[in-house]
């Protein structure tokens, strides 16, 4: 066999080679400086390549055709189809936020005549947190307090006198009308007085002192900044395209990259409303804090898990190739006759988690995939297995 391709390859050196002796050469030609003549001769060169390279395939089709077994084996390595759990998971990136992080504002004009608590301190609901001056309030509510008791025992006379037929009724009405105009004045001066107290809307720590005692104090002027961090939750944005699998009670893993920690969580709530900026929903993911590390604005990354398949077929990204048609596709090696050999298969995939990707169709659980060697191979090719 070897005879036969040293004589084939001798034959084609000796017609490139040889040829109408009054033709000029390559070195002649250069000389000359002829355009006409040297795109003849590059002409007339490509083509002697040409023949070349065609009578090569012809030797090499008869050689495969005389022995079969020199056909080369691609050395492979594979992997065999197994079907696994496989979770998705999308990445985003939030904040962390508290609905209970406000600022106390005075709802009543005066002297902060005094405070009560410090930073840090932690408080209950309803806690007096700062007193402010009344500016009289006070003696105004007792002087109110003692002309409603007057009215009272006025009107409480004139209704028995009225139920035995005694005087007039304008004499009741009137007396009724006073006793119930005291009432509402009372009622409304105490309002006002109440108004002087300050106190803690919530349970919490106070985070901040902002106004000083003795400070003339308004409505509108913040006073403290209260914060619970027991009910803290991460907010994000979704994209539109994962509003039908990223709903309530999805798994999710936050990571705080500041703090080095993560916590096991779920989706509490997701939003109603498409923003047409960025064309995303709003969510919010409880974050337990029972040591109270997690505070309000930090950063958190958040893996929300937004897709699940019992019995998921997973490939490595970097075996799958793509042809003209724009199919993907794999190789696969099984045995034919006594070699193996790889065989094309035409795959449709879904989503795909790190390096791996999940099948949909075109591949069984068993089926062996080239690995190392997908590049290499051909359909129908003799491949060998290596083993490590």
């Amino acid at each position: 066999m070897k005879k036969y391709i040293t004589l084939a390859i001798l034959s084609i050196a000796l017609a490139s080679c040889g040829g109408d002796s009054n033709e000029k050469s390559v070195e002649a030609l250069l000389e000359s400086g002829s355009v006409e003549e040297l795109q003849a001769k590059q002409e007339a060169l490509k083509a002697d390549v040409a023949a070349t390279n065609d009578q090569l395939a012809q030797i090499e089709k008869v050689l495969e055709e005389k022995n079969p077994r020199e056909k080369k084996e691609v050395l492979i390595t594979t992997m065999t189809v197994k079907d696994t759990l496989f979770n998705h998971f999308i990445e985003v990136q939030g904040n962390v936020e508290t609905k209970q992080n406000v600022l106390i504002y005075p709802e009543y004009q005066g002297t902060l005549s005094r405070v009560v608590v410090k930073e840090g301190q932690r408080v209950r609901k309803g806690q007096t947190l700062a007193r402010i001056d009344d500016g009289g309030l006070s003696s105004q509510v007792a002087q109110m307090e003692s002309q409603l008791a007057l009215a009272k025992t006025t009107f409480e006379r004139q209704q028995r006198l009225w139920d035995q037929k005694i005087g007039s009724e304008i004499q009741y009405l009137q007396a009724k009308t006073q006793y119930e105009s005291s009432q509402n004045m009372v009622s409304q001066i105490k309002s006002q007085l109440g108004k002087t107290t300050v106190t803690a809307p919530f349970s919490g720590v106070i985070d901040e002192v902002i106004t000083d005692q003795g400070t003339v104090v308004a409505p509108g002027m913040a006073l403290f900044r209260i914060v619970n961090l027991d009910n803290m939750y991460v907010a994000a944005e979704i994209p539109e395209s994962y509003l039908p699998t990223v709903t309530a009670g999805k798994k999710v893993k936050v990571e705080f990259p500041v703090l080095g920690e993560s916590v096991e969580t779920t989706v509490r709530q997701t939003g109603n409303y498409i923003k047409p900026s960025n064309r995303s929903f709003a969510i919010e993911v409880d974050v337990p804090n029972k040591d109270g590390k997690v505070k309000p604005n930090l950063t958190a990354r958040l893996s929300i898990n937004d897709y699940t398949a019992e019995s998921a077929i997973l490939i490595p990204l970097n075996v799958i190739n793509e042809n003209a048609a724009g199919e993907q596709f794999v190789y696969t090696a099984f045995a034919k006759a006594d070699e193996m050999v790889a065989q094309q298969k035409i795959i449709t995939t879904g989503k795909s988690q790190g390096p791996n990707i999940e099948v949909l169709s075109g591949l069984e659980v068993g089926d062996k995939i080239i690995v190392e060697g997908a590049r290499s191979v051909k359909d129908n090719q003799p491949v060998k297995i290596l083993t490590y």
